[in-house]
This record gives structure tokens, C-alpha cells and sequence, in this order.
């Protein structure tokens, strides 16, 4: 008896361009090229699924065909009309692309189309998923597709449109198939349920159809199965929840008035009985997107339109009117973005239900802290309480006796003031200073590290090494021994010719030749990366700095070296300094600096002992 059965889909297959619904752009055009004569030789159908792109083109076929074709009003007796509603491949070939889809099976249907048709007037082949096609096959159905025989017509279908070559498009008619509305599926699936005697409610018909996306196949085939309930029982909307899976309205409800109050707890214990219901978490944060989707839509569009736009009856309306009062739109948006973020992390986490319920607990935490009207209010309060402002370390120019070239540092707790006099001579005063920073210890940041000399070949192998983002390039680099560094030319030098090759062969010398050109501003620096050879020595020298003999080590101050004079009242900020009698007393070779303070204060200024 089963075998007997025919599903409501096939049952209820529409044989005429009438019974064609939601597609009255497509049923005008086709009933005006039959009833003109002006029937072209390649149909593009394009549409998502289960809009009826495959029944229209068997409507067509047998419009063609039929004995009192061209028609549209087929008699659907005749025997080339039962051949194609029987799916007999006589003179209408339905093929499936999908498992038809090399050159070679192109080229066994183009062997066949000389043959005359049968029955009807036309050889008609339905090619559906024709994007499955690959490019060999449809190059090789390119030159028949544009000038096939006179009585070859060609049906192609397709669900995406976008992979079907140019080419193709270019030689056939096309017609896009839309999305079925939800009030024209509903009004078809209540005439099957009359034909049938299917007891369903509306609001479950309704549910169908919102939940099938357009798609009028899905809706019949979801009737088909809710009709095994329909013999004892009312369906209802409940029933088709529980079939697909879905939360009715009201858990959902219940869920989101906890959210909306803030109450994590309560949330998380309806959480848990949705979940022991036996309910994904994916199916949960999706379901409650639509219903934040819909309290969204309640909240922002006009009462005439609601029933339309969710879906919803009226009692599920009222309890919308009721929430929509506590949340602004910006909030119901804000809820609708991390339930997005939680449903992508849910579907990348290996232990779903715990993202769940971190998921619940952070939307039941953020309704009362996103209020727009609740900032605006604590920023008026802040403004009219008066906000201290920061308090800001004066910058301090910082010029060294020996260098033009300025220094800029936030000021510290000054240990000293050096002050210039008009004759020359410098005197150290203790000033103190005052920071207000709300720090009652002194503080007295390290010195400035002095600038690169040019010639100094560790200091700029190490200021070349800091330029380095890569710790573990860095750290490779470190085992190198610098030969020559200089605008011109970078050469290091490695013991092991695998550290050579590796540096070589990665982006590592990517990001030396980076850190070259940051630390001499050009933009291409010639780096060289290889062994060490005997002439090394000799380049190191060249890039070296001369060091001057003892005996020549400066004792006095040049006659010559000019001191530019200081404007009056001018300070400047150094760390401690030894006295003019203490810098006296010192003895004149390079044993004289002997403390750890001053070789830190004149490497940092580039100074000098002045007699």
C-alpha cells in the first residue's frame, strides 16, 4: 500500500502555467511567447529551490507538445502530455547535470538531437543543475546551444546562476524565479489541507511557511509529515515547533524577561530546563535571535505591519508591546550582535554548552548597563560635579654643554640645578622641585642612553637589534658577528653556514633589511649574510672609531672650543654633578673618573672636565 503512495509535493505539482503560484512575472511572459509564436530555442530558469523552476519547465514542454500546441491550456490526455507528467524520456529529456556533468555526456546528447521527435512538435531537453556543468562540457555545448536544430529546444535550470559561464548566459532567455511570499504559500498549503483533510490551524500553516524561506516544496513536503498528526489531533503551532526542533514563544519569553531584568540566575535556571528539554545550543541562541529579532521589529515598525513582518498573533504581539517598553533600540541591537558573536563561537568550541551558558549570563549582565538615556545622565553628572583635570610633567629642553642638539624628557624631581654664570663658571645649587603626580616618594627616572656615534659598530649592531619586532629573529641574530654597518652595505657574519642558509632562505633577512632601512632612514639597504673570512678583521677596524693614545686623552679645555652663553635665568636639568673643587682634585689621566655617576652623567651629556 505504501508503494501506492504519492507525496503531497508530486501530488500537487502544478500541470498548468495557472496553477503556477507566486511567479506571475514568469506565467505573463511564457503565456505571451506561446500564444505569439515567438518561442525561443534556450531557456535560462534561475531561482532558489522549490520555487518551481523545474515545473515550469515540464508546464512548457507540454504546452509545446501537446496536440493542440502550441497551448497554454494542455489537455493533459494526450499522449505526449502523459509522457512528460510520467517523466517518460521520449521527446522531453530531463537530465541531471549534476550526474551527467563531463564532455562526454554533453557529447552523447548532442549525437541524439538530429534525431526528429516521437510525439510532439519539438525535441525539448531539461538540463537541471546546470551549473554543475564542468567548462569542457559546456564549451562543447556552446556552438549547439546557439544555433541548435529547428525543432531542439533547450531548458536549462539552475540554483546558481552565478557559476553558469557568460557565454551561456549570453544564448539563452533568462528568467529569475523569486521567493514564494508567505501568504501565497499559506493560502496553497489550506487548499491541500482541505483537499486532504488535514485539521491544522493557521498559525501552524503560518509557521510553515515563514520557516521554509519562499520555498513552496519545503512547505508541502513539512504539510506531508504533519499530516500523520492531523488524523487525531488539531495540529498547532506547538506541533510544528516540536518537528523542527524550534522553542515556543513563550520559554522564549520567559528567558528574555529574565535577560531584560538582569537576572542572571533566574536566566541561567530557564536556561536549564530549555536544555534538559533536549535542545542545541546553536538551536537555542538561534531561536532567541529571532524572537530579539522580532521584539526589534515590534519596537520600531507600525502596528499594521507586525502581523506580517514576525508572524506572531496577537497575545504573542501584546507580550512584544510589553518588553519593547523596557529596552531602547540600541539595546535590542546591542543583544542581537553578541548573540551573533556567541552562536559563531558556539559552533568553533568543542564544549558548546558551556559557551552557552557564558553566552546567557553575559546578555543577562549588559541590558542595564547599555542604557543610552542611563550614560547621557552620568555624563551630565560628571560634568556638573567638575572633572580635575590631569595634571601634566612639564617637558624640560635639556642641553648638553658639548652638543647643539636639544633633548626632551618629562622633568623628574630635579637632584640639582646647573646654572650658568657670565664669567663661565658653573656652580651646582640643590632645588628642589614639585610634582604633583600624588606621589609622596622622590623618583628620578635612568638616564638617556646617548646617541649612536655613526662609527661605533656594537652600538649600532645593538641599536639594529632593537629596530627587530621578531623575538626569535632577534634572538637568531644575536649569535652573529657584525662585519660592516653602514648606510651602503650591512654585513654579518654567522659560524654555522645553517644559520646562513636559514637567514637567507625565510623572511628574517626580510626583517633585518626592515630594521636597516628604519635605523638609516632609506629605503633599500644592501644586507650580506655569510661566513666569516680572513679580511673581516680589517673592515671592523675601518668601521671602528680611532681611540686616541693616553698621552693625547684631553686634560684642558681647547682655547679654541667656543661656549655659547646661556640666556639669563636658564636651567638645566642634569643628575648629580661633582663640585667644581671635587672636579679639581681629580687626577688628569683616565683613571680620573673614577665614580660610576660621573662617567654616566657626561656619557649622557657628551661632555667634558673643563679645567
Amino acid at each position: 500500500m505504501s508503494g501506492n503512495y504519492i507525496p503531497l509535493y508530486r501530488k500537487y505539482r502544478p500541470q498548468t502555467l495557472d496553477q503556477l503560484v507566486g511567479q506571475e512575472h514568469i506565467k505573463k511572459t511564457l503565456t505571451n511567447a506561446i500564444e505569439l509564436g515567438k518561442i525561443a530555442h534556450a531557456f535560462l530558469f534561475t531561482g532558489p529551490r522549490g520555487t518551481g523552476k523545474t515545473s515550469t519547465a515540464r508546464i512548457l514542454a507540454k504546452s509545446l507538445n501537446c496536440k493542440n500546441g502550441p497551448t497554454i491550456h494542455p489537455c493533459g490526455e494526450c499522449e505526449s502530455c502523459l509522457d512528460i507528467t510520467n517523466s517518460i524520456p521520449l521527446d522531453v529529456i530531463e537530465i541531471d547535470a549534476a550526474s551527467n556533468r563531463k564532455v562526454e555526456d554533453t557529447q552523447n546528447i548532442l549525437e541524439k538531437i538530429q534525431y526528429v521527435p516521437v510525439h510532439g512538435k519539438y525535441k525539448i531537453y531539461i538540463i537541471d543543475e546546470v551549473h554543475m556543468l564542468t567548462n569542457h562540457a559546456f564549451n562543447a555545448l556552446l556552438k549547439t546551444l546557439e544555433e541548435p536544430p529547428e525543432n531542439v529546444i533547450f531548458i536549462l535550470a539552475t540554483t546558481e546562476v552565478h557559476k553558469v559561464l557568460d557565454t551561456i548566459k549570453s544564448r539563452c532567455q533568462r528568467f529569475d524565479f523569486r521567493r514564494i511570499t508567505t501568504e501565497d504559500i499559506v493560502k496553497h498549503l489550506r487548499y491541500i489541507s482541505d483537499e486532504e483533510k488535514i485539521n491544522i490551524t493557521d498559525d501552524a500553516l503560518f509557521t510553515i511557511a515563514k520557516n521554509c524561506a519562499g520555498g513552496m516544496r519545503d512547505s508541502i513536503s513539512l504539510l506531508d509529515q504533519l499530516s500523520l498528526l492531523g488524523i487525531s489531533k488539531e495540529v498547532t503551532t506547538d506541533d510544528v515547533n516540536a518537528i523542527l526542533g524550534r522553542i515556543s514563544f513563550d520559554v522564549l519569553n520567559k528567558i528574555s524577561n529574565k535577560i531584560i531584568s538582569s537576572s542572571p540566575n533566574e536566566a541561567l535556571e530557564v536556561l536549564n530546563e530549555i536544555y534538559n528539554a533536549g535542545n542545541e545550543p546553536l538551536q537555542i541562541l538561534t531561536n532567541l535571535s529571532e524572537y530579539f529579532k522580532n521584539l526589534l521589529i515590534v519596537k520600531n515598525c507600525r502596528a499594521e505591519l507586525l502581523n506580517e513582518l514576525t508572524g506572531l498573533n496577537e497575545a504573542q504581539l501584546q507580550e512584544l508591546n510589553k518588553q519593547k517598553e523596557q529596552l531602547e533600540t540600541q539595546q535590542i541591537v546591542f543583544l542581537l550582535e553578541r548573540i551573533t558573536y556567541y552562536i559563531k563561537e558556539i559552533k568553533l568550541a568543542s564544549n558548546q554548552h558551556l559557551w552557552l551558558e557564558v553566552g546567557i549570563i553575559d546578555l543577562a549582565n549588559m541590558s542595564e548597563n547599555s542604557s543610552l538615556l542611563e550614560l547621557q545622565n552620568r555624563i551630565k553628572a560628571l560634568e556638573s560635579n567638575g572633572i580635575p583635570q590631569v595634571q601634566q610633567r612639564p617637558v624640560v629642553q635639556i642641553t648638553a654643554p658639548a652638543s647643539s642638539e636639544p633633548v626632551t624628557r618629562p622633568a623628574p624631581i630635579p637632584p640639582a640645578t646647573l646654572e650658568k654664570t657670565s664669567d663661565q663658571e658653573t656652580s651646582v645649587k640643590p632645588q628642589p622641585a614639585k610634582i604633583e603626580s600624588g606621589r609622596d616618594d622622590d623618583f628620578t627616572p635612568p638616564p638617556i642612553s646617548k646617541k649612536p656615534s655613526g662609527n661605533d659598530i656594537n652600538t649600532l649592531w645593538q641599536t639594529l637589534l632593537m629596530n627587530i619586532k621578531s623575538p626569535a629573529t632577534k634572538a637568531l641574530l644575536n649569535l652573529a658577528a657584525p662585519v660592516k654597518i653602514s648606510p651602503e652595505e650591512v654585513i654579518i657574519t654567522f659560524k654555522n653556514d645553517k644559520l646562513v642558509s636559514q637567514i637567507n632562505d625565510t623572511n628574517k633577512k626580510q626583517m633585518l633589511v626592515e630594521a636597516a632601512n628604519t635605523m638609516f632612514n632609506q629605503s633599500s639597504t644592501h644586507i650580506t649574510i655569510r661566513l666569516p673570512q680572513p679580511g673581516d678583521s680589517e673592515l671592523q677596524k675601518k668601521t671602528a672609531p680611532a681611540q686616541p693614545k693616553p698621552e693625547e686623552q684631553p686634560i684642558k679645555a681647547a682655547a679654541a672650543e667656543e661656549v655659547q652663553p646661556a640666556p639669563p635665568e636658564e636651567k638645566f636639568i642634569t643628575e648629580e654633578l661633582p663640585s667644581p673643587k671635587a672636579t679639581e682634585e681629580k687626577p688628569k689621566n683616565k683613571e680620573r673618573l673614577e665614580s660610576d655617576q660621573e662617567k654616566m652623567v657626561l656619557e649622557l651629556f657628551d661632555g667634558k672636565f673643563i679645567e
